[in-house]
């Protein structure tokens, strides 16, 4: 009978003196908004290094054979820009029969420019040539209060920041939405900007329209913390109110 009270009694300690766990930080809590007030501009995307470009190079040319020197066509019947150029870690392409182009920084139409200068300069190569570049792997990712978080392949290299949240299902009802969190690499450097999702202004932030390979942040707010630690609380009752109950299962066999 002794041991039954000490145990009776010893529950309500152990219960009490685990303390519930603080409520943990969320993704880059803290870190103040690196954006400015803008206006709305949709933004000219600008290639960046490991982005997989489709070029393509058309002319007035009448003859095929030499159109195809600079359109090569792979054993598959596609030409080999569909296979995409990557763009080098050191920013660079490399174009068959054209050379090396540094394409890190530019637009698009900034590198099908210098293309096709090289293709009339200082030797007309083809007649009236047109270059046109795609991104190929042009993608965003979405973590966090989102019902699911992930990557998100976009085809017309345009998507804003509530067409990401709305492809990934939505933010959950713990998500906050007034300080959406927004990584964006520019000339190399990492940049962290916030959002308000509530904002009368929020079609003039910079990160209304993400930028390739931008990741979107959603944070949790304090009643998902609150559950979890009440979550936490119930678990260790619920142990220990096991413990009190084999306990005294024990104690009534061998009384």
């Amino acid at each position: 009978m002794k041991f039954l009270r000490f145990i009776v009694w010893m529950a309500p300690l152990y219960i009490f003196s685990c303390k519930a766990p603080q409520q943990l930080p969320g993704y880059l809590e803290h870190v103040p908004d690196t954006t400015g007030k803008l206006s709305l501009v949709i933004p000219e995307l600008k290639i960046e290094k490991n982005d997989l470009l489709s070029i393509q190079v058309y002319s007035l040319s009448t003859k095929p054979e030499i159109d195809l020197l600079y359109n090569i066509q792979t054993p598959a019947g596609q030409t080999a820009a569909s296979s995409g150029f990557l763009v080098d870690n050191a920013g660079n392409i490399e174009y068959p029969r054209l050379g090396v182009f540094h394409a890190e920084g530019l637009t698009k139409q900034e590198l099908a420019n210098a293309i096709k200068k090289r293709l009339t300069e200082p030797v007309e190569l083809l007649r009236d040539p047109t270059v046109i570049i795609r991104f190929i792997n042009f993608k965003v990712t979405v973590l966090g209060e989102v019902q699911r978080s992930g990557t998100i392949p976009v085809a017309g290299e345009r998507i804003t920041i509530l067409e990401a949240i709305g492809l990934s299902g939505d933010i959950t009802r713990f998500g906050k939405k007034d300080g959406v969190k927004v990584i964006r690499e520019v000339d190399g450097k990492r940049e962290i900007g916030k959002i308000d999702l509530t904002d009368k202004n929020l079609f003039e932030s910079p990160y209304y329209n993400l930028k390739q390979n931008d990741v979107v942040l959603v944070e949790s707010t304090k009643e998902r913390a609150k559950q979890e630690n009440q979550s936490i609380v119930a678990q260790r009752i619920s142990i220990a109110l096991g413990i009190i109950t084999s306990a005294a299962f024990i104690y009534n066999i061998f009384k």
